[in-house]
């Protein structure tokens, strides 16, 4: 490892750790050349997964890209930072050992988890991800998560399985 000071190549590990949920080893390492301390990060290098875009185009995922979609329709609203980077982080694992998505189920894996932590927040992004072209269908996608919402109250508050 090149020391980012004197660009020294010979230094000695000082500390490892696991680190983010053991998908890398955090590494504390001194120079032996000047005696500086840096921090590198060992993870392991995964073929990215291509996204089939809906013009038929091909990407390789971008969390980054990701995150920004979803930071937008959350502004204002209670979900914190941690909770969209444990959404993505969920999304990441359930595309594990897959070498494509299409871009429609990528967004419906979000949308899942959208509706679950922030109904504003979900109707935001639905708006923007679904295209909705008028008032109409908005409002549709507003009543079927008005009837979700109070099937699952209703579920919850239920003492018995009716008949």
């Amino acid at each position: 490892m090149r020391c980012p000071y004197c660009h020294e190549t010979e230094d000695r590990v000082v500390e490892s750790r696991t680190s983010r949920e053991g998908r890398a080893i955090r590494r504390r390492r001194e120079c032996l050349g000047c005696g500086r301390r840096f921090t590198t990060y060992e993870v392991v290098e995964e073929r990215p997964v291509q996204v089939i875009k809906s013009d038929g185009g091909v990407e390789s995922f971008d969390r980054s890209k990701l995150v920004r979609s979803i930071r937008l329709p959350c502004v204002k609203r209670p979900v914190t930072e941690t909770e969209i980077q444990e959404m993505l982080d969920a999304v990441e694992d359930e595309l594990d050992g897959r070498d494509q998505v299409q871009s429609r189920e990528l967004g419906e894996m979000v949308m899942t988890r959208l509706r679950e932590m922030d109904y504003v927040a979900y109707v935001r992004f639905a708006s923007v991800y679904r295209n909705f072209q008028d008032i109409d269908e908005f409002v549709e996608e507003l009543n079927e998560l008005g009837e979700a919402r109070a099937r699952s109250e209703l579920r919850k508050n239920q003492a018995e399985l009716p008949l």
